[in-house]
């Protein structure tokens, strides 16, 4: 059986960690790279840092964050937020970074997808879906760009399947309707999505404790699940988080 990741994530706004709720009402968590440290000697597998102001700001990924956080980090970390080129790729690359995750960029121009994953591997290529859904039905949830600003006319699942077909290594999807609720993730959105492709799909937005962690692994047949808040404001941590899944049948890496 596969095991399934735990990811911590850092929302960053002018050099700092933010965190809000549906995409607003916006407070501060911390600086990255101490926050980047501590999940990931707590037992988090992966840390994602997304800068989530670059797009909307029109500049490049805040690098010297990214070298401060990197320098700190011994388990696979990626970087997203104003990416839009394989050079801008190669910068965050230079700076630390395992993986990128792409989101307006790649909806923009999408063969920026297969272009980053040409020059550095499909399994460094994150797509990163921002998804709004409201009152309707799976079929009818909508992505959303500039960091949930702006809403495409995409459909979600279509434009999952677009991103792999491109060549993405994962999608790392996003429930504005759940973000930052801790009411649980969209179960069925991200079961939606993980039936469609073939490549992992990162569970993002809802997270408030283990019991939604592992109904989003089985229900909702996440690869990887990614939180922020329970995390950054001591909820709970990676190593309780898995010591509780473990307990209820979800395989995971143990920290030593």
């Amino acid at each position: 059986m596969l095991t399934k990741r735990i990811i911590a994530c850092l929302d960053v706004r002018g050099g700092r960690v933010v965190k809000g709720v549906q995409f607003v009402d916006i407070v501060d968590a911390g600086d990255p790279a101490e926050l980047a440290h501590r999940h990931a000697a707590a037992g988090a597998d992966e840390i994602v840092l997304l800068d989530i102001t670059a797009t909307h700001e029109g500049r490049g990924t805040l690098l010297e964050t990214v070298r401060r956080a990197a320098a700190k980090l011994f388990v696979p970390f990626t970087v997203g937020g104003g990416i839009g080129s394989a050079e801008d790729a190669a910068a965050v690359f230079d700076a630390g970074a395992d993986k990128v995750s792409i989101n307006s960029a790649a909806i923009a121009r999408p063969e920026l997808i297969g272009e980053i994953g040409a020059s550095f591997g499909a399994q460094a290529v994150i797509v990163a879906i921002d998804a709004r859904r409201g009152a309707r039905g799976v079929e009818d949830a909508e992505v959303y760009v500039s960091g949930g600003r702006k809403a495409t006319g995409l459909r979600v699942v279509e434009w999952a399947l677009e991103a792999e077909a491109r060549g993405a290594g994962e999608i790392l999807l996003t429930s504005m309707d759940t973000d930052g609720m801790r009411g649980g993730f969209d179960c069925e959105l991200t079961a939606a999505v993980s039936s469609a492709v073939q490549i992992p799909v990162i569970a993002s937005g809802g997270a408030g404790s283990a019991e939604h962690f592992a109904e989003v692994f089985g229900r909702g047949k996440a690869d990887a699940a990614l939180a922020a808040s329970i995390f950054h404001f001591g909820v709970t941590d990676s190593r309780e988080l898995k010591g509780r899944l473990q307990q209820a049948g979800v395989s995971v890496r143990l920290p030593c």
